[in-house]
């Protein structure tokens, strides 16, 4: 009740600079810059993990059978500044662990990280001007940058609507931005959701004509080694495990391994968490109590931190997996979204011509 007393004016506060910077851009005063070739921005309005990293992926699948795509972000807790374009030895504490984990999936896709995003772009274009399209992750609050399409996640357990602003609430941006959005995407979805629930979050979104709804969820793979060079057999369904996580909500990843693995114990971290030879000793000692075929099973984005062969010894190496995860649309959402995101690439319809292939 106390921090909510002294929460309240400060979100206030934030709301009305939110605002304040929103009608800079919008009356021209804060100066927008366009570009010829498209733009695909992915954010969202709140913070915490609503998913962006695996979204990004996915629009870079769909997307670079007929594009040179190209990813760009701001590296967020970086040990950097300015522009960096990776190579696929470039260290996560250079360009983050979100860039680093996008590049090592993708690692023929140029992945960079700019704090400004249109020096950044243009950066990228001239080193790589063969670049027909980027994906600017994490960026809907950037409006320095035209997007030619705005993809705008929401968490479906916390929408905009039963949010307030920071630090009262969750939210970095106003609800009200959502008109900026062409395609909003609920992640982290049930299984099934009934027609009721999808009519009540299209009642209280209140979308334009303009904008698609979308429902997503994630689907886990099996277990990957971190280590791949050891042989070491892959825990199957009932394993016995620990968890460890470094995320904005550990729990949803601890709840989602529940169903398929004998859960031991978890380690949480903050977000971004980057992993200390403390913490490896940490892991040392816990597993050396538990049954000797407990597995230590992380996200992605732990795994690209905790692959530093100097800091972890082989016998942890070997014990030490990763859950690849792969979004899915649901209610038949995946050949439209595909459909709207292929068009928008292709079609600029500000000015209304299309772009050249």
């Amino acid at each position: 009740m106390l921090r909510k007393f002294f929460a309240a004016p400060l979100s206030w506060l934030y709301g009305l600079a939110i605002a304040i910077r929103h009608k800079l851009f919008d009356w021209g005063i804060l100066h927008v810059e366009e570009f010829d070739i498209p733009i695909v921005c992915v954010g969202n309005l709140a913070v915490g993990g609503p998913g962006k990293t695996p979204h990004t992926e996915y629009l870079i699948d769909i997307l670079r059978k007929d594009h040179k795509v190209a990813v760009l972000s701001r590296g967020y807790k970086r040990r950097t500044r300015g522009f960096v374009l990776a190579d696929n030895n470039t260290s996560y504490l250079r360009i983050g662990d979100e860039p680093r984990q996008i590049k090592m999936k993708f690692p023929d896709i140029p992945v960079a990280v700019c704090e400004n995003r249109v020096k950044g772009i243009k950066q990228l274009r001239k080193l790589h001007p063969e670049i027909n399209l980027i994906i600017l992750d994490d960026a809907f609050q950037h409006r320095y940058v035209d997007a030619w399409v705005n993809v705008l996640l929401m968490d479906y357990s916390n929408p905009p609507y039963k949010d307030k602003f920071l630090p009262l609430g969750r939210l970095r941006d106003s609800a009200k931005q959502m008109s900026r959005a062409q395609l909003i995407v609920m992640t982290k979805c049930p299984d099934y959701i009934k027609p009721i629930d999808i009519r009540v979050a299209i009642n209280n979104l209140n979308l334009y004509p303009y904008q698609t709804l979308y429902f997503s969820k994630f689907r886990q793979g099996d277990l990957i080694p971190i280590f791949p060079e050891h042989e070491t057999a892959i825990p199957g369904k009932g394993a016995n495990i620990i968890a460890m996580s470094g995320l904005a909500n550990n729990n949803n990843f601890y709840d989602s391994l529940k169903g398929n693995y004998n859960l031991l114990q978890t380690l949480s971290y903050p977000d971004h968490h980057s992993y200390k030879v403390r913490d490896i000793q940490k892991i040392r000692r816990i597993i050396s109590n538990m049954p000797e075929d407990t597995a230590i099973v992380v996200t992605e984005k732990d795994a690209v931190k905790l692959t530093n062969r100097k800091k972890i010894p082989v016998e942890l190496q070997r014990k030490l997996f990763f859950v690849p995860i792969e979004v899915m649309f649901l209610d038949g959402g995946k050949v439209g979204f595909k459909r709207q995101i292929e068009q928008y690439a292709k079609t600029n319809h500000k000015y209304r011509i299309l772009h050249p292939e």
